[in-house]
């Protein structure tokens, strides 16, 4: 019963040492079983023994097994543990850098907003510095025209003040006079006198729009130089009519005293009259029909008086007597004729060493020429000579150089101008020579004197005459083209370096008179159109930007009244020129544009 209670116990709670359950009562110290019961009851308690050891060892290992599932169990949830912390570690880092992208997506966005806002800011700054800079632009160039207008204005009165006063001056001319009322008749002087007296009127309806203020306009200024050119028309004929009155009551004295000299001459007469016609007829081949203004000569004269002053003051140093004055003579003349000779449109940097080269020579410092240093302070009569020379130069360098070559004119001109702008004096020594090989260029058609020469008066109108004869015409119109075209480049260009202000020496204005008075004149066959041709292709543009509409009712008038009375003195075998000029009218007419001419010096040129 005992031993059935303890395995009970055992069955029921495996756990429960078997060693502490002791039995409830002590066996007796003495055995009253049987030897069988002994032997039974000692199987049963070894029995009892080896269970409960089994017990024990079941019980360890279930220990064991328990204790090992609680590790396995701890160590598992310990790692799950770790996953959970780990998983919420990245789910947190996940969470922040989301945020973060979100907070750097929205500083890039803010950042691109800030940029955008900054760029459409510079654009407006920029756009508002452009209308600010144009508009001062536009206000510097309205004040330079008013201004140039001002200029413009003031030298158009003071010429029609001298106009109004060389009219009145000649409107005396016209009073009749004690002389003139024996040998014209007084109707004939009355119309003189009243034609006179009206251009007076048309002058001073002119001067008295400019008493209110205002400067006279280039039309007006055409009404006034017009009715001075009739008054001097009307001058010539009345001269010529008193003239002819007093031939005739001379010839009329003659005839009474001389009769017996009337057959003879009578015949003298006539053979005078066929010898004049014969002369004007030759003169009229030769293309000569008029001759320049009384200013206009009295302006030529001038500098030719000029230049002759400076060569007479140098003939010292030009005709040398001890050979170290001649070798200082060639020696300043290389000086001044090489860098001239060198002017070329290769490059700025080169063309403004030659002007400085040139410029040095002329204030008198020392250059470098052919390895020695020349200075024009070596001799009293050394800058004469070298002025002079100088603008010989460039003038033979348009004679030559610009008549073969047309885009030369540019450069040589740009020099030129340079040069005259600091040395006027050089200018005007430029003017006379060039007016003297081309006296085109003044303009002026010298009249054929009595007495002269057919071989000097060919001179005088610019043919080159040798022992071989008088040169071509083409070769003529070819010199006469080149120099032309120097002048119409010298007159719309100045020196890019120049420090001094104000308009040039000898500006667009010159060519806008020069124009004038070419139309004033009667024109000539060949010559007058192909110097037309080529001065408006050259300056053309120029005049065009300076006077704008005024340039082109000169146009018209040359295209519409002129014109047609070039084509009037032209032969059939001279018609080349005229047509030429006849295209370039057209073109220009039509399209209200002249092109800038080529070989023009570009900004790009100057930094080269």
């Amino acid at each position: 019963m005992l031993h059935a209670a303890i395995n009970e116990a055992k069955a029921e709670d495996p756990e429960v040492d078997v060693s502490e359950v002791s039995s409830p009562v002590s066996l007796p110290a003495i055995s009253l079983l049987s030897p069988k019961a002994m032997d039974t009851a000692g199987r049963i308690i070894k029995f009892e023994e080896e269970q409960r050891e089994k017990a024990k060892v079941a019980l360890k290992l279930r220990q064991e097994m328990q204790e090992k599932l609680m590790v396995e169990v701890a160590s598992s949830g310990s790692e799950q543990l770790k996953r959970f912390e780990e998983f919420m570690e990245l789910k947190q880092r996940q969470e922040y850098q989301s945020m973060r992208d979100m907070m750097d997506r929205e500083t890039k966005e803010s950042i691109g907003r800030q940029e955008k806002l900054k760029e459409e800011q510079r654009h407006r700054m920029k756009i508002l510095n452009l209308r600010l800079r144009e508009a001062e632009q536009q206000r510097m160039r309205e004040a330079e025209l008013e201004r140039q207008r001002q200029s413009e204005g003031r030298e158009r009165l003071r010429n029609l003040n001298t106009i109004q006063e060389e009219i009145l001056q000649l409107n005396q001319l016209l009073e009749p006079s004690t002389q003139t009322k024996t040998s014209v008749p007084p109707a004939s002087l009355s119309s003189y006198s009243t034609r006179g007296n009206q251009l007076c009127s048309q002058v001073s309806e002119v001067v008295r729009k400019t008493a209110e203020g205002e400067f006279p306009s280039v039309e007006d200024m055409t009404v006034a130089e017009r009715a001075l050119h009739e008054m001097r028309a009307l001058i010539r004929l009345m001269q010529e009519e008193v003239a002819k009155a007093q031939e005739k009551k001379k010839k009329d004295q003659e005839d009474e005293e001389e009769r017996r000299k009337q057959v003879e001459l009578h015949a003298q007469q006539e053979a005078q009259k066929k010898a004049a016609q014969s002369a004007k007829e030759k003169a009229q081949r030769k293309g000569l029909q008029n001759r320049a203004e009384d200013t206009t000569l009295k302006w030529y004269k001038e500098l030719q008086a000029s230049a002759a002053q400076c060569a007479q003051s140098f003939e010292q140093l030009n005709t040398p007597k001890d050979n170290q004055t001649k070798k200082l003579k060639l020696e300043l003349q290389k000086a001044a004729s090489i860098p001239v000779s060198q002017i070329s449109s290769n490059s700025g940097s080169q063309l403004r060493e030659i002007f400085d080269k040139i410029d040095k020579l002329l204030s008198g410092r020392g250059v470098v020429s052919g390895g020695k240093s020349i200075s024009t302070s070596q001799h009293p009569q050394g800058l004469d000579f070298v002025s002079y020379k100088l603008a010989e130069k460039f003038v033979k360098q348009g004679e030559e150089e610009v008549a073969s070559h047309h885009e030369a004119a540019f450069p040589i001109a740009v020099v030129a101008s340079g040069v005259w702008e600091l040395h006027p004096r050089v200018g005007d020594f430029i003017l006379a020579h060039l007016h003297k090989k081309c006296p085109y260029a003044i303009p002026n058609y010298p009249p054929m004197k009595d007495g002269t020469a057919v071989e000097d008066y060919q001179k005088i109108l610019g043919y080159r005459v040798d022992d071989s004869g008088v040169e071509g015409q083409d070769s003529f119109l070819k010199r006469m083209s080149g120099m032309i075209r120097l002048y119409a480049a010298m007159i719309q260009l100045r020196w890019p370096y120049s420090s001094k202000q104000g308009p040039v020496p000898h500006g667009l204005n010159h060519g806008w008179r020069w124009l004038a008075q070419m139309l004033n004149m009667e024109p000539l066959a060949d010559i007058t159109a192909t110097l037309l041709f080529d001065f408006l292709e050259v300056c053309g543009n120029a005049l065009m930007k300076q006077y704008q509409g005024q340039f082109w009712k000169l146009i018209l008038l040359l295209k519409e009244e002129y014109f047609p009375r070039i084509e009037a003195v032209t032969s059939s075998g001279q018609m080349g020129s005229v047509i030429r000029l006849k295209q370039f009218l057209e073109t220009s007419l039509q399209s209200r544009q002249i092109s800038p001419p080529k070989g023009q010096l570009s900004s790009n040129f100057w930094r080269s």
